[in-house]
């Protein structure tokens, strides 16, 4: 044998964990649509999360699709979607199906031929780039590149509105990845405890996840791209804020790791705020429990008893199919009732403005729970929910995703079958 095989590329047990080919034609068709609604020729995919949406894995190329009727596509004569790879082309043809593709995959060709590749094609205006997700200096060597065929517009509205609705297959994803999670939290459960270390902890939750095959890498679409998905803060080191976006930031282990566990130890009678993400053939769900030696005071149960009120309160609203919008204003509105204006999802000047993140190959897709997303969670949409509350002495609250089908708001993640506080023996 002089070179790899394809059969050296297994799931567990030997399975086959590519993404179905019939799940990158309904993409690639519904993008070639949503691109024709919007009177755009074609678009480029670029970014690697997208690359494995649409064309099955991240190999390092670009995948063209046009528009519905327009220059390249079958229905004007052309070849429709085209994957044009650097490296590696093998495993390319190999992820998007083999002989089953649902696109052409081709050589990428010098860059200063690509507009005349793309003529070849039938292609006589430019595509679309991911100028709001691939960086800069990537999209603008690329726009030059494609002048010659015009101004090229910004594909990443259209891309992620289109993954804001999750398909059957994709939930079945999330599914699984739920049932890991759970036994990451009964691993913490196992090994915690007073004197335990929050690192120690997190190790325990992540030595599940990766056994299950968990990839490495949380992907987020919010610059600087990096997020620790296994959070664990013990006591006062829930009150330590962070660059991250989130009510919780944590010490860190160091100063560039300076989010999520530390070193800080348990301590009886203190909140542990677990926040666990697994993802599942690269499909996330994200939870928050909470755990204690010994017991609860009645000062922090209430907190988080408030907490819950207010998830219940934005999952009412999301589940009537009203705004996003509308259910930060009325969680917002109940938290502040309840007296938590100066610390819900932070302590000031470091609070975050929502209560909860759509979520799939992205932790921080749209919408989001927050002003200003003046639309429904769409159905098939993917919510994480998670209002929580900080001060210096800890933080608390809850957290599981959820999904809007034709029926209205269904949990994907434990929700009532994981207690909302788990303790330990002091």
């Amino acid at each position: 044998m002089t070179s790899w095989s394809p059969s050296d590329i297994t799931g567990p047990d030997g399975e086959d964990w590519r993404v179905p080919v019939s799940e990158l034609e309904a993409r690639q068709a519904r993008l070639a649509e949503m691109l024709a609604e919007a009177d755009m020729p074609g678009g480029l995919i670029q970014h690697p999360v997208d690359l494995y949406y649409y064309a099955g894995g991240r190999q390092d190329g670009s995948l063209f699709v046009p528009a519905k009727g327009a220059g390249g596509s079958v229905d004007a004569g052309g070849d429709g979607p085209v994957a044009f790879v650097r490296r590696s082309l093998k495993r390319a043809v190999w992820e998007a199906g083999e002989g089953d593709a649902p696109h052409l995959i081709e050589p990428f060709p010098r860059l200063s031929s690509f507009a005349d590749r793309l003529r070849a094609k039938g292609v006589s205006q430019a595509p679309a780039l991911q100028f709001g997700e691939a960086p800069g200096t990537f999209t603008s060597r690329f726009a030059q590149a494609l002048s010659s065929l015009g101004e090229c517009a910004d594909l990443t509205p259209i891309v992620h509105r289109q993954r804001e609705v999750k398909s059957d297959w994709e939930l079945q994803q999330m599914d699984v990845g739920a049932s890991v999670q759970m036994r990451m939290f009964e691993a913490v459960q196992a090994v915690g405890g007073a004197g335990m270390s929050e690192l120690d902890m997190v190790a325990a939750a992540e030595a599940v996840s990766r056994s299950e095959g968990f990839g490495g890498t949380i992907q987020m679409r919010r610059y600087p791209l990096q997020c620790d998905r296994g959070v664990i803060v013990a006591g006062r080191a829930g009150g330590v804020p962070s660059f991250f976006d989130s009510a919780i930031g944590g010490t860190g282990p160091h100063p560039l790791s300076g989010m999520g566990s530390g070193f800080n130890r348990v301590k009886a009678g203190d909140p542990v705020l677990v926040d666990l993400v697994h993802a599942h053939r690269g499909y996330m769900v994200d939870a928050t429990r909470i755990f204690v030696s010994g017991q609860l005071s009645d000062v922090w149960q209430q907190r988080l008893d408030d907490m819950i009120a207010v998830k219940e309160e934005v999952v009412d609203v999301l589940d009537q199919g009203l705004p996003c919008s509308q259910a930060w204003h009325q969680g917002h509105a109940l938290a502040v009732e309840l007296g938590y204006e100066d610390h819900l999802m932070g302590t000031k000047p470091d609070q975050s403005r929502f209560l909860g993140h759509s979520i799939g190959l992205q932790l921080d897709e749209s919408p989001v729970v927050a002003a200003g997303f003046d639309r429904p969670l769409p159905v098939g949409g993917t919510m994480a929910i998670e209002p929580k509350v900080v001060y210096a002495e800890g933080s608390v609250g809850s957290e599981d995703t959820w999904v809007r089908d034709e029926e209205g708001m269904r949990p994907i993640t434990a929700d009532g079958a994981l207690p909302w506080v788990m303790e330990w023996d002091a």
